[in-house]
């Protein structure tokens, strides 16, 4: 089992879904704490550059789960159903960017809000929009060994891609081999049938997952059905990250602290 948890850098909006600021403090701290891993939800590819990510990295003897792209909608209003040419230009250098650190760091980039909403306009122009820009990253994100994982978020927060069926849909559509999908259990919680028989039966696409309680507080702390979640991911045979993308409450230490207990109390015997 590999526990990550999502950061980003003190200057990250008020919004932005991670339990620490500042990423150098944060690594260490994630070290201090049990993670294994840190999730880096960045706005630009350059807030952090490779040296200095290597040397925290080395240092607290840690590894990025991988690079998440939410800031970049949230504070830049990028995403990939946008029509204006310049915009779709400057989130294809963005994505550009973070594959190229993912090369380099985890091999994985996420896409969730950054996907874009429909808003009323046509959703197969909408989608076709989206396929044509996870197209083109695919091919790029290719040549550097790096994949893309497409997050299905629930209905109050975007209107495109809500649940584990549609996104498995849109994911063959893009059809490259590294294309795929990350879960989050909060969203499941909300859109999604069955929370275990979901990730079962789209089992060949789950490729990267975020945990959190019902509440979106620490796993542990709300009413998240959390054995039916182990139980589906071990028979599946998932054993790739799961990250911590919680609201740090009552405070970001206590949050990740009790995050990281409950995990390995309780998931880490399925490991067993």
């Amino acid at each position: 089992m590999k526990l990550s948890v999502a950061i980003a850098g003190a200057e990250a909006m008020p919004n932005a879904f991670v339990v620490f600021r500042g990423l150098p403090q944060s690594i260490r701290l994630a070290h201090e704490i049990g993670y294994d891993g840190v999730e880096l939800a960045l706005k630009r590819p350059d807030e952090i550059t490779r040296s200095e990510l290597k040397g925290l990295l080395k240092e607290n003897h840690m590894q990025v789960s991988a690079v998440s792209s939410g800031q970049v909608f949230a504070a830049r209003n990028l995403f990939f159903t946008e029509e204006d040419k310049e915009k779709r230009a400057e989130l294809y250098s963005t994505f550009c960017g973070f594959i190229d650190l993912a090369g380099d760091f985890g091999q994985l980039v996420n896409i969730g809000r950054t996907r874009g909403s429909i808003s009323g306009r046509d959703p197969m122009l909408c989608e076709q929009l989206f396929l044509d820009m996870a197209g083109s990253l695919s091919e790029y994100a290719q040549t550097k060994g790096v994949e893309l994982i497409l997050e299905p978020v629930n209905r109050y927060e975007i209107d495109f891609i809500n649940n584990l069926d549609a996104c498995v849909s849109l994911v063959k559509k893009v059809n490259k081999n590294n294309f795929t999908m990350m879960p989050d259990v909060f969203h499941m919680n909300i859109e999604d049938d069955h929370i275990g028989k979901s990730l079962i039966r789209n089992s060949e696409f789950v490729r990267y997952i975020h945990f959190a309680d019902s509440n979106r507080h620490a796993p542990g702390d709300g009413h998240m059905p959390w054995d039916e979640i182990f139980d589906a991911l071990s028979s599946i045979g998932y054993d790739g990250w799961t990250t911590v993308e919680i609201l740090p409450f009552p405070d970001p230490e206590t949050a990740a602290r009790r995050s990281v207990a409950f995990l390995r109390e309780n998931y880490g015997s399925y490991y067993c």
